[in-house]
């Protein structure tokens, strides 16, 4: 008797282990087919079916997550009836400022093209900008632009984070509430997540200041909408005349991330006073209608203000999954390869594809001088040795690669020819490329980009250069890391 019990279940611990690799074969083959039925970088393809036939359970768990473009179905409808709305009014910008492009030489004429299709914002002329550099000193600025505001104050950030000199600009912002100013504040669900869980977000909105929680994180949500995708800008806008952009959150550097053992994070913002900051209100508006449930259609828009005689050319620069989609790769590509003389790129993350490494390598192989500025210490140790992984192969090209020794430089440029200049939130990396909600202002101006130049010879200052003959003499461990974090690159 005890024997046939003992076949029975062995027989049946055999269907049992025979029923989970059917079901565990049906699931992988079924996500293998998602991810091959749509059309994506190879190698982020290739990674996801890695992760998924090595650690089904972890892997199907992760790309359900995060392994789609989604920002929601309704989301996405949204998104789409008001871009609809907003196009019209883009259509009228770079029809009444088609003069001001053609001031521009015929290169920088056909760049701003590019940045400008797919409804994007055309370059204006008559703009007033100014390069700030110390983030205390840029905190204070935010605060007297505050309490000197006449109309509206609109801010649009990541982080808001809690303490310090940031503190400050909350109790600003409350007084100029008070006073009858129309303060409006959206700040992304994940970066902000402390602010909103604290006392301001209720001390605004008693104050009669409105607040939007952007793309918030939704338990039970997640087959529908993708967590990791973030609203990433960074905007200011005064009264729609002025704007701040560039990549400072509003953070207080003496308190933020003070455990992360990296230093102060190190940034720079521009503040534009004339008719571009009018591009990045209506930026703001257009993210405040979708990120706000109440509103249903895009309408809100104010006409530019008049030029400065004899101002800077510039350019507003948004961008995002289902809005703008993949332009700003294309822009980054084609300032790479647009590069005659110097390519200059400042950034925190690095983790680009193979078409953006070929363009880089190429670059500099052509004669130009290629410099990358990123930080020694990086707080995400991830991301820090997948980034060494793109050394060996930029190094053997050519490309300049310091190390900023100085904190963590979290400074996002790209200059080229100290001719033309992108600044603002981008890093480059695939997340900033493909997934975020990012803002950049593009200068076409030789002044700017000496005040720029000025800067990164600051950051270079601290900073040393990486060497190709002792990078190629590294331990052997550490290469084999490096490839190990390479591998996760495209899901970064």
């Amino acid at each position: 008797m005890n024997g046939l019990l003992a076949e029975i279940l062995h027989l049946s611990l055999n269907l049992n282990f025979d029923w989970i690799l059917l079901i565990h074969f049906i699931l992988v083959t079924y996500f293998i087919g998602v991810i091959i039925s749509v059309r994506r970088p190879v190698g982020v393809a290739f990674a996801w079916i890695f992760i998924v036939m090595s650690f089904p359970v972890v892997g199907i768990c992760l790309y359900v997550l995060i392994g789609e473009r989604p920002v929601g179905r309704k989301l996405t409808r949204k998104i789409n009836r008001m871009n609809r709305e907003y196009s019209v009014i883009t259509e009228d910008m770079r029809r009444n400022y088609a003069d001001d492009k053609q001031k521009l030489p015929i290169e920088a004429r056909l760049f701003s093209h590019l940045a400008a299709s797919n409804n994007g914002t055309p370059v204006v002329a008559g703009n007033q900008v100014e390069l700030h550099t110390n983030s205390l000193q840029i905190l204070q600025l935010f605060i007297d632009e505050i309490n000197q505001a006449k109309e509206s104050l609109h801010l649009e950030f990541y982080i808001w984070a809690l303490g310090g000199d940031a503190d400050r600009v909350g109790e600003a912002m409350i007084a100029a509430a008070k006073r009858g100013i129309a303060c409006r504040v959206l700040l992304d669900s994940l970066g902000s997540k402390d602010w909103f869980k604290s006392k301001w977000p209720a001390r605004f909105r008693n104050a009669g200041i409105e607040v939007t929680e952007a793309l918030p994180i939704q338990i039970g949500r997640f087959q529908f909408r993708r967590a990791d995708i973030r609203l990433h800008r960074k905007i200011f806008v005064i009264d729609s005349a002025i704007v701040w952009t560039g990549s400072m959150n509003l953070v207080d550097p003496r308190t933020f991330k003070q455990d992360s053992g990296v230093g102060e994070w190190v940034d720079a913002m521009v503040r534009v006073e004339g008719p571009v900051a009018a591009q990045f209100e209506l930026t703001f508006s257009f993210d405040w209608s979708v990120d706000n449930p109440k509103i249903t259609h895009f309408k809100d828009h104010k006409p530019p203000i008049a030029p400065r005689e004899g101002g800077v050319i510039a350019q507003e620069f948004a961008s995002g999954p289902v809005y703008r989609d993949d332009i700003l790769y294309q822009v980054m590509l084609s300032a790479i390869v647009d590069a005659n003389e110097e390519l200059t790129i400042t950034t925190p993350y690095f983790g680009p594809d193979d078409g953006l490494m070929q363009a880089l390598m190429a670059t500099a192989r052509r004669g130009v001088k290629v410099t990358l500025i990123v930080p020694k210490l990086n707080d995400s140790k991830l991301v820090a040795w997948s980034s060494k992984s793109y050394y060996a192969d930029l190094l053997n090209s050519g490309v300049l690669i310091a190390e900023f020794h100085g904190g963590l430089l979290h400074t996002k440029s790209l200059m080229v020819d100290r001719k033309a200049a992108i600044f603002g939130s981008v890093n480059f990396d695939q997340r900033s490329l493909r997934l975020n909600f990012e803002i950049s202002l593009i200068v076409y101006d030789g002044d700017f980009c000496a005040k720029l130049e000025t800067l990164i010879e600051s950051y270079l200052a601290q900073s040393d250069y990486v060497n190709p003959k002792l990078w190629a003499e590294r331990p052997r461990w550490q290469h084999y890391l490096e490839n190990a974090a390479h591998l996760t690159s495209p899901l970064l």
